[in-house]
């Protein structure tokens, strides 16, 4: 950061609201000790009880909770897919407004308000914190899954991810055709939508807590639509809910983590697959993730987020240069074109012939970014103050969703190429977990390359937990940012028993239900709060 300035002090001209609300008013204040707490007595009672009430009881029947997550996902991923596609449409919509409008020169922070981070930090946070478990998983399974399933070939898939589909028509066998299906059908679920959601809530987060007043959480977005009734029953919901979906996210991402880990470990060291290896992992990684929780967030997620980006990076420009280099970097701007052409069919919410896709794979993908949007928003509001709304628009939209874009490109185009190339049906054989390694076992240095995608699935890991707990804290907190340590160790602790219970309930399938369905009324309360968000801009002064 440039300073120890306060960053709810605005720099230069704002419009900020009139309450007589203050940061933490509500709070009950305890200290035992040395230790403190310093909590919002509704919000953090209501959801840390549910919580540890959902823990107690999914643990207790395992066997029973099993084939309800299962028709729970099911059913809202199948009634419900147009909903959460045409909502994200409506996100996308409003960010190119923001870019292209007036409202884009307000600066978050006041007319003179100077950023907090360098662009490098800046983008290795908010990328980290994003999506990078999920690349890693998906980075090459997605790819193959649906290029396989578009050829016409039997699919990939487990876990609940539906794969009897065929993106936009059938390629009719054509392996060109095929790939460039498939990967304009994965690129959709990793560039332009996610990150709108989470540009969405971040900016409002930002606006009115720096621009505004008002405290860093959820129910400040919704103050011109619910006045000063924010602080009462309302917005006391806005912000459970917000509790809730952060950390069922944030569940099925570590549970995700946990299990291409667990593979990886069995794949270079034997280490038995199963439901106590991932167990013990994420037991292993929480507490790495409180190590770093203590560490506060320049020295801890800060720090984690570079070694994370360079480590990224190196796995990347290894796999370009050992791999099929010609095809990959024509493959970035073929499988962008394709995306960019196969936009609008794919981003339709209604009359769809690819229902299984849109059901199976959009809506859970959307719920699973909604779920997470007062997680990843709250954090990348924390360090994107002084930036104007058109340069944090852009960024945050435009360079990760690039970013993945290559990311996909890379992995799953020479997965791709292995396949169809050489005739490497051991990728099409793995399960999903595994396929990453099986794709990095084509290429020298398969071991080394191995244990460098099991330690960046490990601090992804780390980041995420450590940054999600600090979000939590903040909401649970009332709006403090300075919150005692002890109850960002609760959130951290519980965001790992909360996977643990879900992986012991249904593994995977278990936490998309969970995902989605915490997803669902957040998709409303965004929606209501992208609206909001407008208001509040349409009223800042424009530097």
């Amino acid at each position: 950061m440039t300073d120890n300035k306060d960053p709810m002090i605005p720099d230069g001209d704002v419009n900020p609201i009139d309450t007589d609300y203050q940061i933490g008013q509500d709070n009950i204040v305890v200290n035992v000790g040395p230790f403190g707490l310093d909590i919002h007595n509704r919000v953090f009672a209501i959801s840390g009880l549910a919580v540890v009430a959902f823990v107690i009881l999914t643990l207790a029947f395992q066997t029973q909770v099993e084939p309800m997550f299962t028709g729970l996902r099911n059913w809202l991923t199948g009634n419900l897919d147009w909903f959460f596609i045409g909502a994200a449409n409506i996100f996308v919509i409003i960010c190119f407004v923001l870019i292209f409008t007036p409202l884009g020169r307000v600066r978050l922070g006041g007319t003179e308000a100077q950023p907090d981070y360098g662009y490098l930090g800046w983008f290795s946070m908010l990328f980290a914190a994003g999506m990078g478990i999920g690349l890693m998983f998906f980075g090459v399974s997605e790819p193959m899954s649906h290029t396989l399933s578009s050829f016409g070939g039997t699919s990939l898939g487990e876990n609940g991810l539906r794969t009897d589909w065929a993106p936009l028509g059938a390629a009719g066998g054509d392996q060109e055709a095929a790939r460039q299906l498939g990967m304009a059908a994965t690129i959709f679920h990793w560039a332009l939508h996610p990150w709108a959601i989470y540009a969405v809530m971040a900016l409002g987060l930002a606006l009115f807590s720096f621009n505004k007043g008002l405290p860093l959480t959820i129910r400040s977005v919704f103050y011109p639509l619910l006045g000063e009734r924010v602080w009462g029953w309302p917005g006391h919901i806005i912000d459970i809910l917000a509790v809730l979906a952060t950390l069922f996210g944030l569940a099925t991402s570590l549970g995700f983590g946990a299990s291409q880990a667990a593979s990886g470990l069995n794949y270079l060291f034997d280490i038995p697959l199963g439901d106590t290896t991932q167990i013990l992992l994420v037991i292993g990684i929480t507490a790495i993730a409180l190590v770093s929780v203590l560490a506060g967030l320049d020295a801890g997620v800060k720090r984690l987020s570079e070694i994370n980006m360079i480590l990224a990076v190196l796995l990347l420009l290894f796999v370009i240069f050992v791999g099929p280099t010609l095809l990959i970097l024509t493959g970035f701007f073929e499988s962008l074109w394709a995306y960019i052409t196969n936009l609008p069919a794919l981003s339709n919410p209604v009359g769809r012939e690819d229902s299984n896709f849109a059901s199976g794979w959009t809506a859970f993908y959307w719920a699973w970014w909604i779920s997470w949007s007062p997680f990843v928003g709250m954090f990348i509001a924390r360090v994107s103050r002084g930036r104007s709304v058109r340069e944090f628009i852009i960024a945050v939209l435009l360079v990760p969703s690039t970013a993945c874009v290559l990311w996909m490109s890379v992995f799953g185009g020479t997965a791709i190429d292995l396949y169809f190339t050489e005739g490497y049906t051991a990728l099409k054989e793995a399960a999903l977990p595994l396929q990453l390694f099986t794709m990095l076992d084509a290429l020298p240095l398969a071991q080394i390359t191995s244990f460098i995608a099991i330690v960046l699935v490990v601090v992804f890991f780390v980041t995420s937990s450590d940054s999600g707990s600090l979000v939590i804290d903040v909401i649970a907190a009332g709006g403090k940012v300075d919150a005692p340590t002890p109850q960002r160790v609760f959130w951290c602790t519980f965001e790992g028993l909360v996977a643990i219970a879900l992986i012991l309930g249904g593994g995977l399938a278990a936490l998309q239900a969970m995902a989605v369905s915490t997803g669902l009324p957040f998709t409303l309360v965004l929606l209501m709060a992208a609206f909001s968000m407008v208001k509040g801009l349409a009223s800042e002064p424009r530097g």
